[in-house]
């Protein structure tokens, strides 16, 4: 097989679980197979996907959600961070009939702070949306992105496995230049209350 058909084979691949997963086609399937070349990124891929759900079930989605846009901020990816604050949002927002503090779209921006800076800023948010035990998830978060302290139980290695992850999808996205798209979670495929969820932000603007 030729290595562009087997790109574009994967490049399908990647695309189609995107859609089966989050209902869209993720803009950086076909940079992961450009980057990473077609066998690796699927293998990787299909590596990463499994042991994310199972952390997905272990510390929630809300949880999960914000430890990611938590290492992708850190990265200076704004693209991953934009897709898992929207996707925190959404889940907050269901759960809570409210909105967080600070829309997905300026959280994404804070991808240029200093790593004290960038803590602070979450943690503030957090506790204004009365969520104040993430405050301690994301300060392991990133004390485990900066090296600050290793992974000492299994929920940390969860974390730790996260960060290893996002190193390099968030490699891939900024190489890639990729710009942000819809949420990355199956409450993505919500659509109604995307709808809802709109509307309250248009009140806000």
């Amino acid at each position: 097989m030729a290595a562009g058909e087997l790109d574009r084979l994967a490049t399908g691949l990647l695309e189609g679980l995107g859609k089966e997963y989050w209902g869209f086609v993720p803009r950086l399937a076909g940079a992961t197979v450009e980057q990473l070349g077609a066998t690796r990124a699927v293998g990787w891929s299909l590596g990463s996907i499994h042991r994310y759900d199972r952390t997905l079930r272990a510390l929630g989605p809300l949880r999960t959600q914000l430890i990611c846009m938590s290492i992708s901020l850190h990265n200076g990816c704004r693209y991953n961070a934009y897709g898992h604050a929207y996707a925190a949002e959404l889940i907050y927002f269901r759960k809570r009939g409210r909105l967080l503090p600070t829309d997905p779209k300026a959280l994404s921006e804070w991808v240029d702070l200093h790593p004290g800076e960038l803590r602070d800023r979450l943690c503030d948010m957090l506790q204004h949306a009365d969520l104040h035990v993430e405050v301690i998830w994301i300060d392991r978060t990133l004390a485990l992105a900066t090296g600050e302290q290793e992974a000492v139980d299994q929920d940390e290695a969860r974390i730790a496995h996260l960060v290893r992850m996002f190193s390099v999808l968030d490699a891939v996205a900024i190489a890639g230049k990729i710009e942000p798209d819809e949420a990355h979670d199956p409450i993505n495929k919500d659509t109604a209350l995307k709808a809802r969820h709109a509307a309250m932000r248009s009140t806000m603007a």
